[in-house]
């Protein structure tokens, strides 16, 4: 059955939560939004693209940073209101210059930093 991006359930705002994971390792590497034309693009082009909320433009990752992502496989949730997408990444996903967005943990009540910006 062919795949349209029109059947996934996106929010009032036409977008949908699409989480980077790297396909080799697991890494949650970072969470960002794609509407229906970002997903069609990227599986049109296996560059991942996204929706700037921000900028409302679309958002290539890597385009401008060099950190490019390429889609592998793409998941869709039960609920078709959630993407996974399998990654691989090169250099860091987030704008700290870190691997991942997820770099500060709480442990016992306090926010501390466990990932350093890469070098």
């Amino acid at each position: 059955m062919a795949f349209d991006p029109a059947s996934l359930t996106f929010d009032a705002r036409g977008l949908i939560p699409a989480i980077a994971q790297d396909h080799a390792t697991g890494e949650v590497l970072m969470m960002a939004w794609m509407n229906a034309e970002a997903v069609a693009r990227t599986l049109e082009t296996g560059r991942v693209t996204y929706w700037s909320r921000s900028r409302q433009a679309f958002w290539v990752k890597g385009e401008t940073s060099g950190h490019v992502q390429r889609l592998i496989e793409l998941r869709i949730d039960c609920d078709r209101d959630c993407l996974l997408l399998l990654i691989e990444q090169e250099g860091p996903a987030c704008h700290t210059n870190r691997r991942s967005c997820f770099y500060t943990a709480l442990r016992e009540g306090e926010e501390r930093i466990v990932l350093d910006p890469m070098v």
